[in-house]
């Protein structure tokens, strides 16, 4: 049976469905016991697991992602709550250094089954040290895989994926979707890594979306719809491991692709997977792959510029428009 939740919801029941199955899973971070966190995403945990299993920290960002790398590598499954994305900085050596890492350089004799679960986005007036959408940078080191779920269903799938893998896992939910609803099965379900979702089929243009920007790339492809433009809109759901095979398929029908992803355009996740098409599926473009990524500038706390920093399905939709028409553009 199928009922509609939140993503918020979604992501609690996720913890719930395993901590109950697997008493080494734990949950460690700031306010993620008797606050639930700022978004309330884990209300209740704490009476259910007690605080032994939904534990409080300091603000001690590298303190208590260092206890989760430790505790990863003596058997436990620790789900480390990072506030918020932008406080990556603070935790890089414990998991760049330490928990990607570990297991090569013991031989595979170690593993660090942790996840690391965070979010990103801006256009929530947060300003600049608390919007950014930092996942390439994780993304760019060997050891860490790397989640970004568009919708509920995909956050309860992947996380409880996530959950199980030996391998450090970091999935990064969009803090503006918490309350966005869909449909999620009642039974036990898992989403695996590494296997995109075609979330609408075309034949005229590839739209590769991350995150929250696959309801960017949905309402666009509406958009040149009406227009008679189809569009084939890819949700990767994991940009490491990233199906490569599901994107340069599509590609390879389509003849034209464009990327959008809230990072940062320059030296991003549009770059790395605009490369790969342009590498692999060059013989079957009819023009160059277009990217669509966040403005390479801090961003504002004023409404009416944070607003213009990230990509929107009338710009997608633009851009898609003049590609299919043989207009050369780049990306805005």
């Amino acid at each position: 049976m199928t009922r509609e939740l939140t993503l918020s919801k979604a992501v609690n029941e996720a913890l719930a469905e395993e901590m109950r199955r697997d008493e080494t899973v734990f949950i460690i971070g700031e306010d993620v016991a008797e606050a639930g966190t700022p978004f309330k995403i884990l209300s209740g945990l704490v009476e259910e697991f007690g605080t032994d299993r939904v534990m409080d920290t300091p603000i001690a960002e590298p303190g208590f992602m260092g206890i989760a790398v430790g505790a990863a590598i003596t058997g436990t499954r620790p789900v480390v709550d990072l506030m918020f994305g932008d406080f990556l900085y603070l935790v890089m050596d414990q998991l760049c250094n330490q928990a990607a890492k570990t297991h090569y350089m013991s031989g595979g004799k170690l593993n660090v089954p942790l996840v690391l679960r965070t979010n990103l986005g801006a256009t929530r007036r947060s300003a600049a040290q608390h919007s950014q959408s930092l996942h390439a940078l994780v993304a760019h080191v060997p050891g860490l895989k790397v989640a970004l779920p568009s919708s509920a269903y995909e956050a309860k799938g992947l996380l409880k994926t996530a959950i199980r893998d030996n391998n450090p896992v970091v999935i990064f939910e969009d803090k503006l979707m918490y309350q966005d609803t869909a449909v999620v099965p009642e039974e036990e379900y898992l989403i695996p890594f590494g296997v995109a979702n075609i979330k609408r089929e075309g034949r005229d243009i590839t739209l590769v979306a991350t995150s929250s920007m696959v309801q960017v790339a949905e309402a666009a492809a509406d958009i040149l719809a009406a227009e008679g433009i189809s569009a084939e809109v890819i949700d990767p759901r994991t940009i490491v491991p990233l199906d490569e095979d599901t994107i340069l398929n599509s590609v390879r029908k389509t003849s034209r692709a464009m990327v959008i992803d809230e990072g940062h355009q320059s030296f991003g996740v549009t770059g790395e997977i605009a490369s790969r098409i342009s590498e692999k599926a060059f013989y079957h473009l009819d023009a160059p792959v277009i990217r669509m990524g966040a403005m390479d500038v801090p961003v504002p706390f004023s409404p009416v510029l944070e607003d213009i920093t990230v990509p929107t399905a009338q710009g997608v939709a633009d851009n898609a428009r003049k590609l299919v028409r043989g207009e050369l553009v780049h990306g805005a």
